[in-house]
């Protein structure tokens, strides 16, 4: 059954020195290494000046408003 699978498919077409398996290596390669540059980008928190910046901002509005709110008395 094995036998004639392989002859009816003819497997040979995806070996690593066939272009069609050298296209699949390359995309594999491509994928492997997109999956470790979003690991390391998660890992890092490359957005985290920005966010920052926001979450600062946000803080100091909130502030602002509870001040007006709230005010102190004397």
């Amino acid at each position: 059954m094995i036998i004639s699978l392989n002859t009816a498919l003819d497997l040979k077409i995806f070996s690593p020195s066939e272009p069609i398996g050298i296209l699949i290596l390359f995309l594999g390669l491509i994928f492997t290494g997109m999956i470790f540059y979003i690991i390391y980008a998660v890992s890092t928190n490359k957005e985290s000046l920005e966010d920052k910046k926001i979450r600062t901002k946000k803080e100091s509005l909130q502030k602002e408003k509870i001040g007006k709110l709230f005010p102190k008395k004397k």
